[in-house]
């Protein structure tokens, strides 16, 4: 005998299963919580990237700031050490690596490389002004500092940039750049080998 279940009867009854319930709440949630992982996992990448790479920054630019560490054979084998590391991290990374010298910390840390000046208030040295000529070559260099690693008692600035294909495609779902992008910086002294370069003093046009 079959027995006939009225409409109403059965929209009651399956509005009280919750049979495949934990199913559907789990095919909504799931997307959110990959895309959460993804991102989490993509920061931690990036954090210890960063933090691995100073690391490594801090030893090299003071092996560089010795006498023996100005010699271009020498900068270049401690380059390359940099880039050894990354590479244990990111094999597919592109490093750069620079290296700008100022007269001293202050002028580093204000990317000034040339002193001046300015009284007439007007942010530039021109009008005669007076400016501190380091690198002597008879103009005024804004900012910058020298390419190099400059001399004796010369605060050099020692940067690594490294870009590298995100490891978690969290940019697919949510956009942003395809590639990650770390910088590490580090500003030292070069040893006391022998006497700073004495800058002329000089008047702007």
């Amino acid at each position: 005998m079959i027995r006939r279940v009225s409409s109403r009867r059965l929209a009651a009854r399956v509005a009280r299963d919750e049979k495949g319930a934990t199913v559907v709440e789990f095919a909504i949630i799931a997307p959110v919580m990959c895309m959460l992982l993804l991102g989490a996992f993509d920061v931690g990448h990036t954090l210890y990237m960063r933090s691995v790479l100073q690391g490594i920054v801090q030893k090299v630019a003071r092996d560089s700031t010795l006498e023996t560490g100005l010699i271009t054979a020498t900068q270049d084998t401690l380059d390359e050490r940099v880039r050894t590391q990354v590479r244990a991290l990111a094999n597919n990374a592109t490093t750069t690596i620079t290296r700008r010298y100022y007269r001293s910390f202050t002028n580093a840390a204000a990317s000034q490389f040339e002193p001046y000046t300015d009284t007439n208030g007007n942010g530039t040295c021109n009008a005669g002004e007076p400016y501190q000529d380091n690198n002597n070559n008879s103009r005024w260099d804004a900012t910058g500092g020298n390419t190099g690693s400059g001399g004796a008692k010369d605060a050099v600035l020692y940067t690594v940039t490294v870009t590298y294909p995100r490891f978690f495609p969290i940019n697919a779902m949510i956009g942003g750049s395809s590639t990650t992008t770390v910088t590490g910086s580090t500003v030292l002294r070069n040893q006391p080998y022998g006497d700073q370069t004495v800058p002329t003093v000089r008047n702007c046009t």
